[in-house]
C-alpha cells in the first residue's frame, strides 16, 4: 500500500486518485503509525514550507518519514513535497531563521528569481506548461535508449506522454518567453534520463508546474528547467526515492507516466 501522507496541504484526492489509475493501492494518511507500515510513501502538497513543516512535526510524520525513506521505502515528494526533502526553506519561515525539513538533501530551499540574468522580468509564482531537461551539471550527459521495454526507454513522439502532450501545450499557449531553450532535445529523441521516474519520459517533455521557490542544484538533480534561471525540477535521494516540483496529477499523460513508473517502483518493493 502507498500512504499519501495528509498534512492539511491539499491536492490529496487527486493523487491518490492518479496513483490508483496507474494500478496503485493507496490510501490518505495523518497517521504516523499507518504511514511507518505503509510499502511506499507520496508527499504531495502546496502551501508555505515553514507551515507544512511545523504541522508535520506537531503529527508526529517528520522523523517517520526520514526514518522511512533512509531505510530504503519508496518515496515521491510532488511540489512542496520535493522541497521538504532538503534540510530547510525560507518560504514561511521568520527571515533569517529558515525552518527545518527533513534533511535528505543538503541545501537551503529559496524564492525563485523574478528576472533573469539580462533583467527581464518573469512571472512568479512560476504557472502553466514548462519542460524538464537533462541537468546542466551533468554537463548534459544522458544514457543511450535501451529501446523498447529498457529501463532507460524514450517513447517516441507519438507515444504515451510524447510529442502529443508538446503539441498539446503549445497550442493552448501555456508556455512562457524564455522556458524552451534553442538546444533543447525533442522528446522522442536519442537521449533518455537515466531514473527510473522518467522511464519513457524524453527531455523536453511538458509538465505542469505552479510554484514561487526552488530548490537547490547538486549532485541530487535529476532534472532541470528554465523560468527566469534553470532550477532543479527533479531530485533523487538513494535508488528509490525522488521529488518533482511539477504535479504529476496534473500533468496529462506526462504526469500519469510518472506515477505509473513509481507505482511500479514501490511494487518492486
Amino acid at each position: 500500500m502507498i500512504a499519501v501522507v495528509d498534512y492539511q496541504k491539499g491536492n490529496l484526492k487527486s493523487v491518490e486518485r492518479g496513483l490508483i489509475a496507474a494500478g496503485g493501492e493507496a490510501f490518505i494518511t495523518a497517521d504516523a503509525s499507518e504511514i511507518a507500515k505503509a510499502d511506499a510513501i507520496v508527499l504531495p502538497g502546496v502551501g508555505a514550507f515553514a507551515d507544512a513543516a511545523a504541522t508535520m512535526c506537531e503529527l508526529g510524520q517528520m522523523e517517520v518519514i526520514r526514518e522511512r525513506v533512509r531505510a530504503g521505502v519508496p518515496f515521491l515528494g510532488i511540489c512542496l513535497g520535493e522541497h521538504l526533502m532538503f534540510e530547510q526553506g525560507v518560504e514561511g519561515a521568520t527571515e533569517g531563521s529558515p525552518a527545518c525539513g527533513l534533511g535528505l538533501l543538503p541545501g537551503t530551499v529559496v524564492a525563485m528569481p523574478r528576472c533573469d540574468e539580462q533583467g527581464t522580468a518573469f512571472k512568479v509564482p512560476h504557472v502553466g506548461w514548462n519542460t524538464i531537461e537533462m541537468p546542466a551539471c551533468n554537463g548534459g550527459a544522458a544514457i543511450p535508449s535501451c529501446g523498447e521495454g529498457g529501463e532507460n526507454a524514450v517513447l517516441s513522439s507519438g507515444g504515451v506522454g510524447g510529442g502529443a502532450a508538446r503539441s498539446s501545450a503549445a497550442k493552448r499557449g501555456l508556455f512562457e518567453h524564455g522556458a524552451f531553450p534553442g538546444s533543447t532535445p525533442q522528446p522522442g529523441g536519442d537521449l533518455a534520463f537515466a531514473c527510473p521516474l522518467f522511464d519513457g519520459i524524453a527531455p523536453g517533455e511538458y509538465f505542469y508546474f505552479t510554484h514561487s521557490y526552488i530548490a537547490p542544484t547538486g549532485s541530487h538533480t535529476i532534472a532541470e528547467t528554465t523560468h527566469s534561471v534553470r532550477f532543479t525540477s527533479a531530485v533523487q535521494y538513494g535508488n528509490r526515492a525522488f521529488g518533482v516540483q511539477f504535479h504529476p496529477e496534473k500533468s496529462s499523460d506526462a504526469g500519469a507516466r510518472v506515477l505509473a513508473n513509481f507505482v511500479a517502483i514501490a511494487a518492486r518493493g
